[in-house]
């Protein structure tokens, strides 16, 4: 198992111990995700039916970011949370999970961050073929790199996004080169995703400019408004895309952008602002997207702890997303 592994992943820097009974008698989540690099049969790790990796990535944000603190402060965050799901009778214990631990990142190539990356997600989808894979990023630039490994180790599936975001992130890659605010054109671009297999459900206000929305018309991109979707109801409009997606792919990915939450809810990102989600709703909509036997894959990106208030809200709520994915899943 290290083989394949190294280089391109490190293992956490931290570990949990787990109850001598292992996942049976877990009951926080910290119990529950075992190491890969300590697991008793990597073998049967394999077979996971989740996946959670590390991208500790954001010097290719636009804005200033601590968001490459995320995995980690998103390990520690587990301690405060059980198994069990009240909301939905669910105890994630009854499937299994283990942490990948990180892909490692150069001090100053964003480029050779980035080929890390893609590296690193061809292996886990080579792999782990049974498993969810998780990213915990990172900047948002680490999503066309996790798409690009996901179409290498795959390259007869078709791939089509949702992205739960405030941004289109279509910025042309010739200005600022791969950043935070370019993975969608990024993937565009590279021919790995159509932009009409691209559905952005989410944006609001005046956080971006109106050639990317010319861009996005351009390429066929979907796009909801936070407006419109809050008028047909989130679940509903992110069942709507679902269908209309799963009838064109082979593999939905779903991203999670936390700047689509309003700042009051999400202090914690680097590009905060005001009239985005609220917690209920991305919560919502992330349960409705992981609910659907088309979504393979998923990740979490711009989330920056070091911008966070002392309680941790936004760290808390990023935790809660996964938590909320693999709850989903289960219920399939």
């Amino acid at each position: 198992m290290k083989s394949f592994l190294y280089p391109k992943l490190n293992p956490p820097s931290f570990t949990w111990v787990r109850p001598e009974g292992g996942s049976a008698e877990a009951s926080k989540v910290h119990e529950w995700i075992e190491p890969l690099s300590a697991a008793s049969d990597p073998e049967k790790a394999k077979d996971a039916d989740f996946l959670v990796v590390g991208v500790p990535l954001s010097r290719s944000s636009i804005s200033a970011s601590g968001a490459s603190e995320f995995p980690d402060a998103f390990r520690r965050a587990w301690k405060g949370f059980t198994t069990y799901n009240l909301d939905e009778d669910v105890d994630l214990t009854d499937m299994t999970a283990v942490d990948a631990g990180d892909v490692p990142m150069h001090v100053t190539d964003i480029r050779r961050c980035h080929d890390n990356i893609i590296a690193a997600s061809t292996a886990l989808h080579q792999h782990f073929t049974k498993s969810k894979i998780c990213a915990i990023g990172g900047d948002h630039s680490i999503t066309a790199m996790m798409v690009k490994g996901l179409h290498l180790a795959r390259p007869d599936e078709k791939i089509g996004i949702i992205q739960f975001d405030t941004h289109f992130d279509l910025r042309d890659m010739s200005d600022n080169g791969p950043s935070n605010g370019t993975p969608m054109r990024n993937l565009i671009e590279s021919g790995v995703v159509d932009g009409s297999n691209m559905y952005n459900i989410g944006l609001h206000g005046f956080f971006n400019t109106k050639d990317l929305k010319q861009y996005a018309d351009e390429k066929g991109v979907n796009y909801i408004t936070l407006g419109r979707a809050r008028k047909k109801g989130i679940e509903a409009t992110v069942l709507e895309c679902l269908d209309a997606l799963a009838a064109k792919v082979d593999t939905i990915y779903l991203t999670v952008d936390m700047d689509v939450l309003d700042i009051a809810y999400a202090p914690g990102v680097p590009a905060s602002t005001p009239g985005g989600m609220t917690t209920t709703e991305l919560l919502e909509g992330v349960l409705a997207a992981a609910k659907h036997p088309k979504v393979g894959a998923m990740d979490i990106v711009c989330l920056d702890p070091l911008k966070d208030s002392a309680v941790q809200p936004t760290v808390k709520l990023g935790t809660h997303v996964f938590l909320t994915f693999v709850t989903g899943v289960m219920l399939r």
